[in-house]
């Protein structure tokens, strides 16, 4: 409950009605302020439709500015929510902020926390596609040297889609493959990441790659191009509280490795 009295407060001072007034130049509050308060909150309640009726006379429509210096200035404890006069005066101040009551309120911060928590995990999910892909390029970079440690954060080490991924690339770098990067002649692009299956310990995301990559292979400098636009799934799992890939389906993987073998 001491958030909740935090974001009470918060939400208070933020209010058009207090932000367009005295108080919304002035750092700190003094007595004076909270009269002022007072009679803003007082204004705002005499017109409020969740004070039309009888709830007017179960709680009324006016705090104290002593109520208030001592709601914005104390330190509250648990004891405190079985007081019956404090918990009509925040529900006083919810409606004030244009809530049914407090526990309104409350219920209203929850379900903003869970929006907040969703949104963040989905920005999680989608930032891991795009270090992954900046990992892999930077894996391409080092070419023919096959160092799989930088995608090991981003990827379970026991998973088949590295297994995979280090088989094409071991084959890549046995032949003394080398990227070109000068000039950007290697680049690529990731665009339209979407969540597909939202499960708690699973997540299947669905992007959009183009991937236009040069190698040139040792002292005949033979050149091998990759240019692909293509959608890509990635599978990615939680085990033992981690998030990482577990396994992508790509439809042009392997596809260099199968050119290499009919020339």
């Amino acid at each position: 409950m001491k958030t909740i009295y935090n974001s009470i407060r918060e939400e208070v001072v933020k209010h058009s009605k207090v932000r367009n007034s005295v108080l919304g130049n002035v750092n700190e509050w003094k007595r004076s302020h909270y009269i002022i308060l007072s009679e803003i909150i007082k204004d705002e309640l005499s017109e409020a439709e969740e004070l039309k009726g009888g709830k007017k006379f179960e709680i009324g429509n006016t705090i104290s500015h002593v109520t208030l210096q001592r709601f914005f200035e104390n330190d509250y404890q648990d004891k405190t929510h079985n007081d019956l006069r404090f918990l009509k005066t925040l529900d006083k101040i919810c409606i004030f902020l244009g809530y049914k009551d407090l526990n309104d309120y409350i219920l209203s911060v929850r379900h903003k926390q869970n929006d907040d928590q969703e949104a963040d995990e989905q920005s999680f999910l989608t930032q891991m596609v795009y270090d992954y892909c900046a990992s892999a390029f930077e894996f391409y970079k080092l070419f023919p040297v096959h160092n799989t440690e930088n995608l090991k954060d981003l990827v379970f080490h026991d998973s088949p889609f590295l297994e995979r991924l280090s088989l094409y690339s071991k084959e890549l770098c046995d032949k003394d493959f080398h990227l070109v990067t000068k000039n950007n002649r290697s680049n690529y692009e990731v665009f339209d990441i979407n969540i597909v299956t939202d499960e708690p310990d699973k997540k299947i995301l669905e992007s959009q790659e183009f991937w236009n990559l040069l190698f040139k292979v040792g002292e005949t400098e033979e050149e091998h191009f990759v240019n692909q636009l293509n959608t890509q799934i990635y599978f990615i799992k939680k085990i033992n509280d981690t998030w990482k890939i577990w396994d992508n389906y790509n439809p042009d993987a392997g596809r260099l490795n199968r050119q290499i073998e009919t020339v």
